[in-house]
């Protein structure tokens, strides 16, 4: 009876794609994503048993008689069935190792009756749209058997009903969605939270002087240049003289235009007197415009408030959406900023400017990347950059990792001689190279368990380089590649990971982790080692944040 309905073929290579499933990948899931990842597999699993059938018959390869494929399929289906259970069972205790490795309670335990309805579920949703695109298909082929050779017909109805399907998915599902949450988005940056009040300091981005507009500066502008340490909190780590941190930021409700709003902050960083100030930091957002807090207050306090820094907005979109739907608006609107506070700072005399940064986390550090040209700046470099979580999209990245040296780390890499490029960890990295560190420096951050860096489209097919072992402090010994399964597995952390690990881990990036990064990129003077380390603690202290 099931064999009307179903491919056992299908069906036998599908449980086993679902029992690899429960195996862990980067981070720890809850039973609805694993549920989801698991109806994924079962459905791509049977994606494959059906087409191998297919190719087989195809080319007319010898088929067992029916008793020895009873036979077969029994014993195949008792083992993937004895696979499945023991994958069902193991799974609560994969998902509690790599949450104990993450410092996490380990209390999860995988309901299977749970991932077991919504994998069905799942895999009934796309089997249904499967039949239906074969049907399509099977419609278009038969209209045109009559004007072309049977296999023309098939070829050309599949390649029409892909591409129908694939213009009612992405122009009118996936745009409709997307006009949703950008509307859905732009309500929620408009709106003013009482949390946060308007500066009544005449020198603070936001105020009645300032030529932002406090309205216009949008949610995440708003809670950036009102929170923050002020000189007093400083001055409880030091006995230097401490300043109050100048911040600048410049929503997407200041104007349209992206030119327009590289122009406007530059204007209020003049106004404000940034470039008076030791340090200037070009922050480029993540896609909401978020600037995460503990990414820009360490080298506040290490700086003795002795800084500014300045930020525009580019989306109201999270960094995922906002990476597929304007990628290359966050880029321009990067270019824009860089290139007004650039010619600014390289017409101001060499020994009275600030030293000149720039930093991003995420798709930040991505668009980050895009904002300058190596060429443009060799005559009058700035001093370095920090991008954290880079994206696996990110070229510079990439080329860098894959021309790594030899025998470094896929997931900590040493490039040359260390005199531009370093990379750390929770564990550091940037304080030791083969060469001294020059004056223009590139410093990534990232985590061997971040899978918004590490993951990348062909681990579908193939292992990457940073599975092999040895492996990252974060990612867990059980981790194993399957083909397509872990594809499946390392795509849904990067669309749901954001959030669910402790800070440290993931894309979760801690503040005390900023603050050994900064501290090796800027070497601040006047500070001694006690001070440092009353510093550092501080900022341990902030992890749960």
């Amino acid at each position: 009876m099931l064999q009307r309905y179903f491919s056992t073929t299908g069906l036998l290579a599908g449980t086993l794609f679902f029992a690899l499933s429960m195996s862990p990948s980067l981070i720890p899931r809850p039973d609805t994503l694993q549920g989801i990842i698991a109806g994924l597999a079962l459905a791509s699993g049977y994606g494959v048993g059906t087409f191998t059938v297919w190719l087989w018959k195809y080319f007319e390869l010898p088929i067992p008689e029916q008793k020895n494929q009873n036979r077969l399929q029994v014993a195949a289906g008792s083992f993937f069935l004895l696979i499945t259970v023991i994958s069902l069972w193991r799974a609560t205790i994969w998902q509690n190792s790599l949450r104990e490795l993450m410092g996490m309670e380990a209390d999860a335990f995988v309901q299977p009756v749970l991932v077991g309805l919504i994998a069905v579920a799942i895999f009934l949703v796309i089997l249904f749209f499967g039949r239906l695109f074969l049907i399509t298909k099977q419609f278009l082929a038969r209209k045109m058997e009559p004007y072309v050779p049977p296999r023309v017909s098939f070829v050309l109805g599949l390649t029409t009903t892909f591409i129908l399907f694939l213009l009612i998915i992405n122009g009118v599902l996936f745009s409709q969605l997307l006009r949703m949450a950008d509307s859905t988005y732009q309500q929620v940056d408009a709106l003013i939270e009482p949390d946060f009040e308007q500066p009544v300091d005449s020198m603070k981005t936001g105020s009645a002087a300032s030529i932002l507009s406090w309205e216009e500066m949008g949610r995440q502008g708003r809670r950036f240049v009102t929170t923050g340490p002020n000189a007093s909190d400083i001055s409880n780590f030091t006995d230097s003289t401490t300043m109050n941190p100048i911040r600048v930021y410049v929503g997407m409700h200041a104007s349209e235009d992206f030119d327009e709003r590289a122009d406007l902050a530059l204007r209020e960083l003049v106004r404000v007197g940034a470039f008076e100030r030791s340090i200037l930091i070009l922050i480029t957002p993540t896609g909401t415009g978020w600037i995460d807090p503990g990414s820009i207050e360490p080298i506040e306090y290490l700086h003795r408030g002795d800084i500014a820094s300045v930020a525009a907005q580019y989306s109201y979109l999270p960094s995922p959406l906002s990476l597929i739907a304007e990628e290359d608006y966050g880029s321009e609107m990067a270019k824009a900023l860089f290139r007004r506070v650039y010619n600014h700072w390289t017409m101001l005399p060499h020994d009275n400017r600030p030293k000149l940064y720039l930093h991003g986390l995420s798709l930040g550090a991505l668009n980050s990347d895009h904002s300058f040209d190596l060429y443009d700046i060799i005559e009058d470099p700035f001093h370095g950059v920090l991008w954290v979580g880079p994206p696996f999209r990110k070229t510079t990245w990439r080329n860098i990792t894959a021309n790594r040296n030899t025998g470094s780390l896929a997931w900590l890499p040493r490039f040359r001689d260390g005199s531009v490029v370093r990379f750390s960890n929770q564990d550091g990295g940037l304080e030791t190279g083969e060469a001294e560190w020059g004056s223009f420096r590139i410093a990534y951050l990232q985590y061997a368990s971040d899978p918004v860096t590490f993951f990348e489209p062909s681990i579908f097919r193939r292992e990457p380089d940073w599975m092999q072992s040895p492996r990252g402090p974060d990612v867990s010994p059980y981790l194993r590649w399957y083909p397509i399964v872990t594809g499946l597995q390392v795509t849904a952390d990067l669309l749901t990971g954001i959030g669910n690990t402790p800070p440290g881990f993931g894309h979760e990036y801690a503040a005390v982790h900023y603050f050994d990064a900064w501290l090796a990129l800027t070497e601040p003077e006047g500070w001694n080692d006690g001070e440092l380390e009353s510093l550092r603690i501080y900022f341990e202290s902030l992890k749960s944040r």
